[in-house]
């Protein structure tokens, strides 16, 4: 496999992340991987685009500018996956949900329910340590006007795919957004697990108990922490601690 000038390795189509994705046997791997994508020209472009423009706030900084690996360990009993990165959170910061107001709110829940040592993520090297808890996301590009296309949700999802299955320990994962719901139900199905028809409609709080090669898998829907539901009170703190409570209640059975 190819490697570009920062010592990523290169993958350019969605056939080749479906090959990367599928060959890869450690999360440390995937997260390399996962850095070198250009799969998707449209989201390529924007990435690097906001990483030389940069926002006034940011100009002194040096953006990542790439595709952004998952956070968390390989012995996470609890995913929880999010959209996309952010222009100038993840997509500056190199790390998932970093550097934006859904990253404050993210993990300050996660630091509340005992899952985070901190309640913030301000950067690489901040100091932050998950535990029992990977954070992830269906689309690893920060998209324009934050909305991927069908396609780029469907040609990174080999990437999802590959990081739950790296994940032996796995039952609860915490889905924020109706997007992040529609993009899991291929990435399961691929993985062997038995999905309901219909499939389940998203809603805070939704629960839907999976069987899989693995053993069970618990789905939990959340409203996104975007500015739009938090600002309005679409969602509320009490509203995500109660979800992130009941995943680890739900991740010790």
């Amino acid at each position: 496999m190819a490697r570009d000038a920062d010592g990523y390795p290169v993958t350019r189509s969605a056939a080749g992340v479906l090959r990367a994705a599928a060959g890869t046997r450690e999360l440390a791997v995937l997260d390399e991987r996962i850095s070198g994508c250009r799969a998707c020209p449209r989201l390529v472009a924007w990435r690097e685009e906001v990483a030389q423009v940069k926002r006034a706030s940011f100009r002194d900084q040096e953006y990542w500018g790439r595709p952004v690996p998952g956070l968390g360990p390989a012995d996470a009993r609890i995913a929880v996956v999010g959209l996309a990165p952010a222009a100038h959170g993840g997509n500056r910061t190199g790390r998932v949900f970093t550097g934006d107001r859904s990253g404050d709110w993210i993990f300050a829940a996660l630091w509340r329910a005992g899952l985070a040592n901190q309640p913030t993520s301000t950067r690489i090297g901040d100091g932050l340590a998950l535990t029992d808890v990977r954070v992830c996301a269906a689309v690893r590009c920060a998209p324009p006007a934050n909305a991927p296309t069908p396609e780029e949700r469907d040609t990174c999802s080999p990437w999802l795919a590959r990081e739950l299955a790296l994940l032996p320990r796995l039952r609860v994962v915490v889905v924020l957004g109706g997007f992040g719901w529609t993009s899991l139900w291929p990435v399961l199905g691929a993985a062997g697990y038995a999905l309901p028809r219909p499939r389940p409609a998203f809603g805070h709080g939704v629960e839907v108990a999976l069987s899989g090669p693995r053993g069970p898998v618990t789905l939990l829907g959340s409203y996104h922490v975007s500015q739009q539901n938090t600002f309005t009170g679409k969602l509320t703190e009490p509203m995500l601690d109660a979800v992130l409570t009941r995943a680890t209640e739900l991740a010790s059975c």
